[in-house]
């Protein structure tokens, strides 16, 4: 079976943060530069990058990546419209998609790999990672899912009308539920870090 793909939405105007949390310094790289080292080493086979229609600066962070960047026409920054435009420049062979946002940048190539390792159990499930019976992201969508996301359908709509597809990863990594919207977030992530907390 082919592996996984990833789209990384990266096209969020970060309203709460005040600056570009895409482009944030997090240990001597970006936010972003992190997210996608994550999502290669986690063995993805196909990284999609959907950033805004005017993020020539978040373009240039990652244009030395083996990744495929894609603009959104949306100027909100819609998470459903950032999917559909992540998803229709997939190759056919991938099988299914981890959906990643650079909010969350704890998460761990090892919840990567474990996501992708649930898929190939369980191709036509939607997988989404928890850590002590919470859910967080990234959640991992099969493809013959993915192609029914219409306008106005969001991820959420797709869970909820298919709830009997729904497994829940429980894993150690406790990234999958650190979100980073505010200034005080991104605070207590460099803390976290700068602590040796271990997530790397």
């Amino acid at each position: 079976m082919p592996c996984v793909a990833a789209i990384l939405l990266a096209a969020g105007q970060s309203r709460r943060m005040g600056t570009c949390k895409q482009l944030l310094p997090l240990e001597g790289r970006t936010i972003i530069a992190r997210s996608l080292e994550m999502l290669l080493a986690g063995g993805v086979g196909e990284l999609i990058v959907v950033i805004g229609p005017d993020d020539d600066e978040v373009a240039r962070a990652v244009r030395n990546y083996p990744v495929t960047i894609v603009r959104t026409t949306d100027t909100r920054g819609d998470m459903a419209t950032s999917v559909r435009t992540g998803r229709d420049i997939l190759s056919p062979a991938a099988p299914a998609a981890v959906i990643a946002l650079c909010d969350y940048p704890l998460v761990t190539a090892a919840t990567i790999a474990r996501l992708g390792e649930a898929h190939r159990l369980n191709p036509h499930a939607i997988i989404i990672p928890c850590h002590n019976g919470r859910r967080g992201h990234p959640p991992l969508f099969p493809r013959h899912l993915l192609d029914t996301l219409v306008a106005p359908l969001t991820l959420r709509d797709l869970q909820h009308r298919n709830p009997e597809w729904i497994e829940y990863l429980e894993t150690d990594d406790a990234g999958v539920l650190i979100d980073m919207d505010t200034p005080e977030d991104y605070r207590h992530i460099v803390e976290l870090l700068k602590a040796g907390s271990g997530m790397k």
